[in-house]
């Protein structure tokens, strides 16, 4: 938006919407008229709900995904198979294969992917926490759901390495996630397919 804004406290708000991940001016200019004509009871609600979010969260300090405990659902659920880890990036891959109900154990999220473009390496994310999970015992397969991409699979691969020296299985999910696909976006249908069909990880051919 080019207009001048005739407040400074609404041009204020419009640039933090803004700063949001796919919010242009227009979006947060809309977003926040629509806070202007809500009561002042549901906009505080609303701050104070963002704010207990970014103070309160934590992350779970065996699978790193969000938590509002120490210790997360799923890895507290005693009916878990905590002999299977499924590798993820983010949390919103934890939801994905969540909503598939085809998956019973652990998760493990690393916060990202390798991506030496983005200055991303493997002590950025928390592939030693893994390490140090099958180090300790009881961990019978790594399941690599990670997204079928370049920075995806360099991932996949040098976790494999990494636990190469271990008596751990290590699988991939099945192609029914197609090349390039990111996780998050895959329907449910084939996502939980591809855990259900997940093949032994092998390393690419050399032609």
């Amino acid at each position: 938006m080019s207009a001048r804004f005739p407040s400074r406290l609404l041009e204020e708000a419009v640039n933090e919407f803004a700063s949001l991940p796919g919010i242009g001016r227009k979006t947060a200019f809309r977003l926040v008229m629509h806070l202007l004509r809500r009561d002042s009871a549901e906009v505080r609600r609303f701050g104070e709900t963002v704010t207990k979010l970014r103070d309160d969260v934590c992350y779970c300090t065996l699978c790193h995904s969000i938590s509002d405990t120490p210790v997360c659902n799923i890895c507290s659920d005693q009916s878990r198979d905590t002999s299977l880890i499924c590798v993820v990036e983010n949390v919103q891959d934890v939801m994905a294969v969540e909503n598939t109900r085809q998956f019973k154990g652990l998760y493990h999220v690393l916060g990202g992917i390798i991506s030496p473009v983005d200055g991303i390496g493997p002590s950025d994310l928390t592939i030693a926490n893994l390490e140090e999970r099958v180090r300790s015992g009881g961990v019978k397969e790594i399941i690599l759901a990670l997204s079928t991409t370049m920075e995806g699979d360099t991932t996949n691969f040098y976790i494999y390495k990494r636990l190469s020296g271990y008596e751990v299985c290590v699988t991939t999910l099945a192609r029914g996630v197609a090349i390039g696909d990111v996780l998050e976006y895959t329907d449910e249908i084939t996502l939980g397919q591809s855990i259900i069909n997940r093949r032994v990880f092998s390393l690419p051919s050399q032609g």
